[in-house]
């Protein structure tokens, strides 16, 4: 059969054309296409790179904004702690004011109502004991039929009052 004989020199044909085609296309795709694989890659590392970079600093960034937000948060709170407290004082001060103006006005109402009342009641023991008097002498004068002065009858009442 002579298709079998010259099955070696096909095979050995194929074989270098295979051989050919497969170094050809390690040669088109590792050269060429991976280097391009590997560019794409390279720059996708770089963007993912620089990302991460600019995410950090933008975090950074707004860390420091709030802890400026922060820092002014306290001390508009101090602030409005020293307002409060100045109030407070001003206020306490203004009702301590009040109170010893009202103080010193009761004081003065006090003084006045007690010189009053011993005014009425030096004014009351006397009519209270000008009427003794005069109820001494016409109690005497009806018992005894006899008639008291109003000086004797004046210094019994004062003598009686006076151990009252």
């Amino acid at each position: 059969m002579p298709q079998l004989s010259q099955l070696a020199l096909v095979i050995q044909s194929q074989w270098f054309w295979l051989l050919l085609v497969l170094g050809a296309i390690y040669f088109v795709v590792g050269r060429g296409i991976v280097g391009k694989v590997e560019s794409t890659v390279d720059d996708r590392d770089a963007r993912i790179a620089a990302d991460l970079a600019e995410a950090q600093r933008l975090q950074d960034e707004a860390e420091a904004d709030e802890e400026a937000w922060r820092t002014r948060v306290n001390a508009m709170r101090a602030e409005a702690q020293g307002v409060t407290a100045s109030a407070k004082a001003d206020a306490q001060a203004k009702l301590e004011a009040r109170l010893a103006a009202a103080d010193a006005e009761i004081a003065l109402r006090t003084d006045s109502a007690v010189a009053e009342l011993d005014t009425a009641r030096k004014s009351a023991m006397a009519e209270l004991e000008s009427v003794a008097v005069e109820a001494t002498q016409q109690i005497v004068e009806r018992l005894t039929g006899a008639s008291v002065d109003q000086a004797q009858a004046r210094a019994a009442v004062t003598g009686a009052l006076g151990h009252a």
